[in-house]
């Protein structure tokens, strides 16, 4: 009887671990695959690029090499900015590379697309580099996530820091696709909310090298703040060109709706000095910062954005949400990312609301002069703290239905 007992004990026993054994086994193929996918030859290739891939890989070997046992492998590839190239190299990697989460997704147009092909697959992604709200939106998706910035925190950023400084007539010189549209709509949105006027706007193409046309149209305008709703080599290259024109010696501001650490470097202080950005995350903010900084610049020869930053604090979280769910599986995963809070170097107290968007603060930063920078990345001083309540817009606003979304 008593080896009887002893025996059914240890059944019982051996039948509970089953479960966790199994579970701990619960990766698809034994290896959890991340892609990477992003803009590595064009207008936007400093603004996320092979950068946020390095970003990415540093993440993977900060959280072990692997997970539940398992290997984790970071591919990437180039889409070019085409939501066609974009959307087949997607499909590719689900359908036959078995991979378990796109990332990244520099540019709205192509994160879009992507994002429509995840749900469809139901597969995960998590952009940190396209901006558009409609990505947490009227396009949200039950697997997909929005991490280190978007329009509406651009607007209440810059566009506030400027109205509330006297800039209240506006014109936009935009991008003419869906990021440019989103960035434009939300600080004109803001800036007539808060008494200012939107006297005009501009669109022009992507990846332009000509600005003159546009610059002239704004500059006629008369308005105080010209808003450059663009990034990466457009924004630089316009603001270089406002300068030959003599747009801010004339008493006109710039507003860089959306402008990094990395295009600031490449424009140089010379031209950038004075400018307003908005940025959810600096090197030179605090001792942790500074340390990931110093590991990247090792790394890469540069110091990191908030799109590479963020590109690895969304692996990092991706790989903590596999682990704590026990499996790669999409819905347990998701399930884990919109429930676990985000605390790590890049979102301090950090939170995922219903239709995926990661919300915490962002900061607001005015261009350092030649004269006032230690060296060569020393480019910011901090203005303000945009609290992340303020910066994203709440589940109920976004338009997002998430009653659809799987419980």
């Amino acid at each position: 009887m008593r080896m009887f007992k002893a025996l059914l004990a240890a059944t019982v026993t051996a039948a509970a671990l089953v479960p966790l054994a199994a579970q701990a086994q619960d990766i698809s193929d034994g290896v959890v695959k991340i892609g990477i996918l992003n803009d590595q030859s064009g207008v936007y290739a400093d603004f996320g690029g092979k950068w946020s891939v390095a970003a990415a890989k540093m993440a993977a070997e900060d959280f072990g090499g692997t997970v539940l046992g398992k290997p984790i492998v970071i591919i990437d590839a180039d889409h070019q900015n085409k939501p066609d190239v974009a959307s087949n190299i997607a499909r590719e990697w689900y359908d036959t590379q078995q991979v378990d989460a796109i990332m990244e997704l520099t540019t709205s147009s192509v994160a879009l697309a992507v994002q429509g092909l995840s749900k469809e697959k139901k597969k995960i992604d998590i952009v940190t580099g396209a901006a558009t709200t409609d990505l947490t939106g009227k396009q949200c998706s039950p697997y997909g996530f929005h991490w280190a910035y978007d329009t509406h925190a651009l607007a209440v950023g810059t566009g506030g820091a400027l109205v509330k400084a006297g800039g209240d007539t506006w014109f936009f010189l935009t991008a003419d696709y869906a990021f440019g549209y989103s960035l434009e709509n939300q600080t004109a949105n803001f800036v007539k909310a808060n008494g200012g006027k939107v006297l005009g706007d501009v669109k022009h193409p992507l990846s332009t090298n000509d600005f003159s046309s546009f610059l002239l149209q704004a500059q006629s305008s008369g308005a105080k703040v010209i808003g450059l709703a663009d990034a990466g080599l457009d924004t630089a290259n316009a603001i270089k060109q406002a300068s030959e024109f003599g747009i801010v010696q004339g008493g006109q501001k710039l507003a860089a709706l959306l402008f990094t650490l990395a295009e600031v470097h490449g424009l140089g202080l010379q031209a950038a000095q004075g400018l307003n950005l908005t940025e959810g995350w600096y090197w030179d903010q605090d001792d942790e910062n500074r340390a990931f900084a110093k590991r990247f610049m090792e790394k890469t020869g540069r110091m990191p954005n908030m799109i590479q930053t963020g590109t690895y604090s969304a692996v990092l979280q991706y790989l903590k949400a596999v682990k704590a769910a026990g499996t790669d599986a999409t819905e347990p995963v998701a399930k884990k990312l919109h429930e676990m809070p985000v605390e790590d170097l890049f979102a301090k107290h950090g939170k995922v609301q219903a239709n995926g968007r990661m919300v915490y603060d962002m900061y607001l930063f005015q261009v350092k002069s030649p004269d006032q920078s230690k060296g060569p990345w020393d480019a910011y001083k901090q203005v303000s703290t945009v609290p992340g309540n303020e910066a994203y817009l709440s589940v109920k606003d976004s338009g997002c239905d998430v009653s659809s979304f799987p419980k």
